[in-house]
């Protein structure tokens, strides 16, 4: 039964063949148009533009972005923040509740001036870095920060912790492309080294 379908198929296909060769020259087909690939969009296109100072070195950068989340209770300078970020940047925190539950919340950058932007126009918000380690390779840098966060400019602090940030220079500017931090606890403090600026007592 097998060899009769085979048989069948094979004469199927040569009398398609005889039929073709029969009928007048078909027009060839039109090859099916190729799209260009699109080169890849100046990231910085997709962002408010920066102040030329705020990107120029990982110093300023990380000045700029304690800078621009610090102040009293009001709006914020989200433009200039947003200009910070690679487009798809993310702001994530790694901390434990009071039950003892660990909890990973990556962010947007839109998510975070969504959600630290209603808290900071009824709140003073101040932070600065502590100690501050930098590693770079070519074009990449992280950053290993401990900052104190206030409620006012000279209070003592409510919270500490460490921020690990990871940078990327594109030739022209530096980005951040991800924030990753987590909280001192009891069971969590800052290491020494981390734990007083550099000529503090």
């Amino acid at each position: 039964m097998k060899f009769k379908l085979l048989t069948f198929a094979t004469a199927l296909s040569l009398c398609n063949v005889a039929a073709a060769a029969q009928s007048p020259a078909a027009s060839p087909a039109t090859p099916p148009q190729q799209t260009q690939p699109k080169p890849p969009q100046d990231p910085s296109a997709q962002v408010p533009a920066p102040r030329p100072d705020d990107v120029k070195s990982i110093d300023t950068i990380l000045a700029a972005l304690y800078n621009v989340i610090s102040g009293p209770a009001g709006e914020r300078d989200w433009n200039r923040f947003r200009s910070l970020f690679l487009p798809g940047a993310t702001l994530t925190s790694a901390g434990k509740d009071r039950e003892g539950n660990i909890h990973v919340r990556p962010r947007t950058v839109e998510g975070y001036v969504t959600g630290a932007g209603g808290y900071f126009a009824q709140h003073g918000f101040f932070e600065s870095p502590i100690v501050s380690r930098v590693q770079t390779f070519g074009n990449v840098a992280q950053v290993f920060c401990s900052y104190e966060s206030r409620g006012a400019a000279g209070e003592a602090p409510f919270a500490r912790g460490i921020n690990s940030i990871q940078l990327a220079h594109d030739g022209k500017r530096w980005w951040v492309v991800s924030i990753l931090w987590d909280e001192e606890r009891p069971d969590n403090p800052l290491p020494k080294e981390f734990a007083v600026k550099p000529g503090s007592k």
